[in-house]
């Protein structure tokens, strides 16, 4: 996902029309989701000096030069009780903070001794939030400053979620959790994903929700793992094309209903894409081709729904051809500048506003495929799930499972 200021990406885009998808994901991405686990699997950096690894707080005390406070602790904000966190729990980080007392700890603030607490100082529930399809536009628990490259709140999209594979490493009896794609919860129990991304992978799967920062482990909300229990590809998915791209993930268990975790709504069978603009979101390539890099925080991009017949006008301009015909399964948004999804976010959504209450959004695209990323009038191809809430209904009917979660 590109933006006109920075780079902005979400999850694992399929840059090329043959639905092939591609074996030059870089070690970046394979070490985003990773814990360190031990000498066998070092830290891989995507330029020098940067490290991949989950970053922990170095704690003890730090001179901040500050008159009058001199010697303080460094504590995850929401330990510190000195104005960095408001009376209701929310706090408020920069993270472009990279140096000061606490180093490069963004999460963590120098607290002087007398305003620490042992219990988090957590914020009043939004009780707003009733029912499926609310973003958290100001963050769930905290607001960011300084977020100058698209970064979204944390928990600003609480439906987004990272789909993660089992790897092992030679030698180790760990395993290691690579990324695969993106996704949105639908369900306690259920994703929604583009199937290029799980279907004919003989792999174990797990879902993340609740991620936001994949190098800190010390959010006031932590995520949540859930293993795959089983996986449903449409079945007139066609992988030379990407046509019917849809599957959906039964989780074993349940995630819990958190204020950064919950699920987003859907259309209804086959109803109309609205010329509007809305968000997609995904930790994907911030450019096409090898200077592109993964993203550390979660990356939102607002884009325009592009009308099929000019999508198909537009990508007729490309290598594709004037012969291309654009499936009756997609849907398109993009083709400014500088602003789309990119390798990386494949699975994952592209939200509209529902015009039903503020800040209340439903699922209209999946991340499927493009022509390169953000070039100036090519747009994006989605999935159009509106094609398939009978479908996906259905599926939910097979497993006994409540389909009000996405109901608006």
């Amino acid at each position: 996902m590109v933006s006109p200021l920075v780079g902005i990406a979400v999850l694992y885009l399929f840059c090329s029309i043959n639905g092939q998808q591609g074996q030059d994901l870089d070690a970046l991405i394979n070490s985003v989701f990773s814990k360190p686990i031990s000498e066998a699997a070092k830290p891989v950096t995507s330029s020098p000096g940067i490290n991949l690894q989950p970053v922990e707080s170095h704690g003890g005390e730090a001179s901040t030069g500050i008159p009058g406070i001199g010697e303080c602790t460094c504590v995850p904000y929401y330990l510190c009780n000195n104005g960095t966190s408001n009376t209701n729990g929310e706090g408020i980080i920069d993270i472009r903070i990279n140096d000061g007392p606490c180093g490069n700890q963004y999460i963590d603030v120098c607290c002087d001794k007398k305003n620490t607490v042992e219990e988090p100082i957590t914020p009043t529930p939004n009780t707003n939030t009733v029912g499926c399809g609310h973003r958290n536009s100001r963050g769930a628990g905290v607001r960011i400053t300084g977020a100058m490259d698209g970064e979204a709140e944390f928990g600003e999209f609480p439906w987004m979620v990272a789909i993660l594979r089992e790897e092992s490493v030679e030698g180790n009896p760990l395993k290691l959790n690579v990324y695969q794609c993106g996704g949105s919860l639908i369900h306690p129990q259920v994703v929604l994903t583009a199937a290029h991304c799980v279907a004919g992978k003989n792999k174990v799967f797990k879902v993340r929700a609740g991620e936001w920062d994949t190098q800190h482990e010390k959010e006031l909300y932590p995520f949540q793992d859930r293993e795959v229990k089983s996986i449903v590809v449409h079945p007139q998915f066609y992988a030379g094309a990407l046509y019917n791209n849809v599957a959906l993930l039964f989780l074993a268990s349940p995630v819990s209903a958190a204020e950064h975790i919950s699920t987003v709504c859907l259309p209804s069978q086959n109803q109309a894409v609205p010329s509007a603009s809305g968000f997609a979101t995904g930790w994907g390539k911030d450019q096409f081709g090898k200077k592109g890099k993964y993203q550390v925080i979660l990356k939102k991009i607002e884009l325009p729904v592009v009308a099929n017949n000019i999508c198909q006008d537009k990508l007729r301009t490309t290598r594709l051809g004037r012969f291309f015909e654009l499936h009756n399964s997609f849907m398109c948004a993009g083709g400014e500048p500088g602003k789309d999804t990119c390798k990386g976010d494949g699975g994952s959504p592209l939200v509209l506003p529902t015009g039903t209450e503020e800040d209340k959004f439903y699922q209209a695209g999946i991340v499927a495929w493009g022509i390169g990323c953000g070039e100036n009038g090519t747009p994006g191809v989605y999935v159009n799930v509106a094609k398939f809430r009978s479908w996906i209904d259905e599926q939910m009917a097979r497993q006994n499972l409540d389909t009000s979660t996405y109901k608006y």
